[in-house]
């Protein structure tokens, strides 16, 4: 009996599937597709668990089988990431223009990425403190406890002993391996060697033109693969979607999300407060910030539900190019480095949280500003080289709460509720880095205002 309900429950999964096939062919709109799977999924989620309750085996089995498309998803994101850092990368030194505005450009975006960060730290510092956040008030449970060993052990060897030798562990000394994501700094590694290749195209564009324009052919084209590799995967988001939130609500333990929603609610309060930061940053450049709000929504909304920015790249790239007037290369840069430096939400607000929560467990006192200024530090200076795919939250929290010898395991008690919150914080990641593009492009006068006032254009960022 069991087993034919199990077969029933994948049954279902898969007439949801058949309700997004359909709404594809009809050509409905990429977005309101993901938006079908994200409700889909939420609603086949809450049905399975009223009807077998959340300890029920069954309901074990049904989700093992769900993983194939959910968890088979998410991989493909990060089979993507790695090339797709590299390659973006790579191609924005191809179409950058050769002058004084190059290095005001870098210095622009990184600073931008790392102020925010630090900004973003201060705000979930704020948060935290005005929300009364304890971790000794939280219960633990069997998930949290084991989340938490988990946490504890994924940190042996992944900390170094002080910031010289932390500095040293981003540099990629085998840049092949870094290339399989082996290492905890490996994303980062990537961007730096994929910089000095793009140092190296420059030298070689200045002393021999046609040389360089084969170098330069041969990475469009190896571009335009992984873009065609990446618009794959993209178009399987809403099946992704689907099963991954059928599966999250179905085995979602409510009463430890009710006991955990001051924290919940403190994140977001946290995040929309960075992002009315980011708005400010475009008001200060001289734009409409609802100009900047109205053209990057629907990509802000995949990568809500997508929980990825590396997966959210390409659209984020678009919209700063097609919608916004951002030049391509500073678009790529800007998007590129924002996956693995200064995520304001994954890399900002939440480790900051965190250490206000569990500095009281071991005797510290969290409005101690001496502390409060090391937090904001820590965070800015450990922003460099989180992923921008799914754990890299936890790799940040990890990094923070080690270098400010705070527990880590019981980063583990809000296992519960991490799905709900890291929607918010992808968001804010690539709001983050299309704030960086935009205000680079504005400084350095090569934003082509026409298209970012122009209300009538619509790129379709997602033709998908």
């Amino acid at each position: 009996m069991s087993t034919l309900q199990v077969i029933l429950n994948v049954a279902l999964l898969l007439a949801c599937v058949g309700i997004l096939v359909i709404m594809n062919k009809k050509h409905v709109k990429f977005s309101n597709r993901v938006f079908a799977g994200l409700g889909l999924g939420i609603a086949l989620g809450l049905g399975l668990q009223l009807f077998y309750g959340i300890d029920s085996e069954i309901l074990a089995k049904t989700t093992s089988w769900y993983n194939i498309i959910g968890t088979g998803y998410v991989k493909l994101l990060q089979m993507v990431a790695m090339p797709l850092v590299f390659i973006s990368i790579l191609i924005a030194f191809t179409k950058m223009t050769i002058g004084k505005n190059f290095g005001k450009m870098a210095a622009l975006i990184l600073a931008i990425l790392i102020g925010t960060t630090a900004v973003s730290a201060a705000v979930g510092i704020l948060s935290a403190t005005i929300f009364d956040l304890d971790a000794t008030q939280i219960m633990q449970g069997d998930a949290e406890t084991e989340r938490g060993a988990y946490i504890e052990e994924k940190t042996t060897g992944m900390t170094a002993p002080d910031l010289p030798t932390q500095i040293i562990e981003l540099f990629p000394a085998n840049p092949f391996l870094d290339l399989t994501g082996a290492r905890s700094t490996s994303t980062i590694a990537v961007v730096i060697f994929a910089a000095f290749l793009g140092f190296a195209y420059l030298r070689v564009a200045r002393k021999d033109g046609e040389m360089a324009a084969t170098i330069k052919k041969g990475i469009d084209a190896v571009h335009a693969l992984v873009m065609g590799v990446v618009t794959i995967v993209l178009r399987l988001t809403p099946y992704g979607i689907l099963a991954i939130m059928a599966r999250t609500v179905a085995t979602s333990d409510f009463g430890a999300i009710y006991n955990l929603g001051k924290f919940v609610i403190a994140s977001y309060v946290a995040l929309i407060i960075m992002f009315l930061v980011h708005l400010l940053i475009i008001s200060l450049s001289g734009l409409n910030p609802f100009t900047y709000l109205k053209k990057s929504l629907e990509t802000l909304l995949f990568a809500f539900t997508s929980r990825s920015s590396a997966g959210t790249l390409p659209m984020n790239i678009k919209t700063q190019t097609g919608r916004l007037g951002v030049p391509e290369g500073i678009a790529n840069f800007a998007g590129s480095f924002g996956l693995s430096i200064g995520q304001n939400g994954c890399a900002g607000v939440y480790p900051a949280m965190l250490a206000i929560m569990i500095a009281p467990t071991v005797g510290i006192n969290p409005l101690d500003p001496v502390f409060i200024i090391t937090v904001i530090a820590v965070v800015a200076i450990s922003s460099f080289g989180v992923a921008g795919v799914g754990g890299g939250a936890t790799f940040a929290a990890i990094l923070v709460l080690s270098a400010l010898h705070l527990p880590v395991a019981l980063a583990g008690i809000l296992i519960s509720i991490e799905p709900l919150i890291d929607m918010g914080r992808t968001a804010l990641n690539v709001s983050g880095s299309m704030t960086a593009g935009v205000t680079t492009a504005r400084v350095t006068k090569e934003l082509d205002t026409e298209i970012y006032n122009n209300k009538a254009v619509s790129a379709q960022v997602s033709d998908l």
